[in-house]
């Protein structure tokens, strides 16, 4: 059974930051992209970074330069590095496992088909 496990969220003051982790089973990192998406009260669903099969990462214009998708394959875990948050990234933030082993730049959560459960991730001084 494939699964996703969310962790490591919390508060954070503005420009300060976190790391949140993503550990799966059930499945091969060899195989399948893993992508963070996150979403606030109110707004759409935002695409923020996939990491393919190959370890090459893409990320939302939003986050470029502030986030990181690392990954430990013998681990089963991945990891989201929040830098220099800001008041736009609260949200509840989760991974996706992609249906293949590539990221698309345009990311789309229909393009994923399982997830974690979410992390919550509050910005306040």
């Amino acid at each position: 059974q494939e699964r996703l496990v969310d962790s490591g969220g919390g508060l954070a003051q503005p420009g300060g930051s976190l790391t949140l982790s993503c550990a799966v089973s059930g499945f091969s990192l060899d195989l399948y992209s893993i992508a963070w998406f996150r979403q606030a009260p109110g707004k759409e669903r935002e695409g923020i970074g996939c990491i393919s099969v190959d370890g090459s990462t893409i990320y939302a214009d939003s986050v470029k330069g502030r986030f990181a998708i690392s990954r430990d394959k013998a681990k089963n875990t991945l990891s989201l590095q929040l830098n220099s948050l800001k008041p736009d990234d609260p949200a509840l933030y989760y991974c996706g496992k992609g249906m293949g082993g590539g990221c698309s730049a345009n990311l789309v959560y229909w393009a994923f088909n399982a997830w974690g459960q979410g992390t919550q991730v509050t910005v306040s001084s």
